[in-house]
């Protein structure tokens, strides 16, 4: 399927401010059933743009714009063809949960094995799995188990925007029953890893269709969980829409959660007020893509003009990113 993606962001200042330093994770990842044919950025106020790979080696765009500006308007355009996922078997066999305990398994994943920020047990997961049976689901082989948890995680919770935020702990979408992508990620990715599977975070778009049942919207980024089955390779699953990922999932960015993927996230000098704009239009290349509608979002002032810290700037970056992963 050849897919285009347009991802638009941009910061509006209340009065100028003096300098602005970013880094981003939007270009599509390349892979064997996925095929970048272009990705451009635009930006301004123009900047020289800097790239490398980060550990997971997803691609990272990073600039400065070293001038004032009352306005930062950052645009990634990329086309892209995807391929199905080969048609998995019915089930594994139950050694499939010894190859998992293998030495081979627990090194080359070992990133995705342990519990890491927002994808760690608590006893709010532990009640949820008890309740729902889910510790049963080890008696099948692990692919079965593994499409029943999507299944029950899709039936469990309901698809509700604002009901948390990107920093919140998986206790308060556990708690009320209600989330977005991430939140279901997250939890699924807990519970894969208790199970001794290697579970990893998947950022993206997904081209949604509401006739297949999609929930997510379609005028945000997306994320979904691939998990480690040696005899089947990084496996994904969308528990937010009861799937398997396909053609219609671009994956951008991977990481042990969603602090490790942002698709935005930067510092600026300035005594000022802001506010954050996101659009985000998925569409066939060949379609006419409208164009979206922005998302307006607070953004607080810090006085003094001074820089914001690392953390001020992930925490604010992560409510903003909330927003947009849905």
């Amino acid at each position: 399927m050849l897919l285009e993606v347009r991802h638009v962001t941009q910061y509006h200042y209340e009065r100028p401010v003096r300098e602005s330093v970013m880094e981003l994770r939007m270009q599509p990842q390349k892979s064997a059933r996925q095929r970048l044919i272009s990705f451009e950025l635009e930006l301004d106020p123009r900047a020289q743009i800097f790239s490398y790979a980060d550990t997971f080696g997803n691609a990272i765009y990073h600039f400065d714009v070293p001038q004032a500006h009352d306005t930062l308007r950052i645009e990634a355009r990329s086309a892209v063809e995807t391929q199905a996922d080969p048609v998995l078997p019915a089930a594994l066999d139950m050694g499939e949960w010894d190859r998992l305990r293998s030495d081979f398994v627990r090194g080359e994943c070992f990133d995705f094995l342990r519990p890491h920020g927002f994808a760690t047990p608590t006893n709010a997961l532990d009640t949820f799995v008890n309740e729902h049976n889910l510790d049963l689901l080890r008696r099948h082989d692990p692919l079965t188990a593994l499409r029943t948890l999507n299944e029950a995680l899709y039936s469990a919770f309901d698809y509700a925007p604002g009901v948390t935020q990107a920093d919140s702990p998986i206790d308060l979408a556990l708690g009320v029953g209600r989330g977005v992508c991430q939140d279901f990620a997250h939890i699924m990715i807990a519970i894969c890893r208790g199970w001794g599977i290697p579970a990893r975070y998947v950022s993206g778009y997904l081209f949604t269709d509401r006739k297949h049942g999609d929930r997510s919207d379609p005028d945000a980024t997306h994320a979904w969980v691939e998990v480690f089955l040696p005899t089947l390779r990084w496996t994904g699953f969308d528990p937010t829409n009861n799937m398997l990922t396909g053609e219609r999932h671009i994956s951008v960015a991977i990481g042990r959660d969603y602090s490790d993927v942002p698709p935005s996230l930067g510092v600026y000098k300035g005594e000022a007020d802001s506010q954050l704009a996101v659009a985000v239009s998925v569409g066939r290349a060949k379609a006419a893509i409208a164009d979206p509608e922005f998302l307006r979002l607070p953004r607080p002032s810090f006085p003094g003009g001074r820089r914001r810290s690392s953390e001020d700037a992930r925490r604010q970056e992560q409510q903003q990113q909330q927003q947009q992963q849905q």
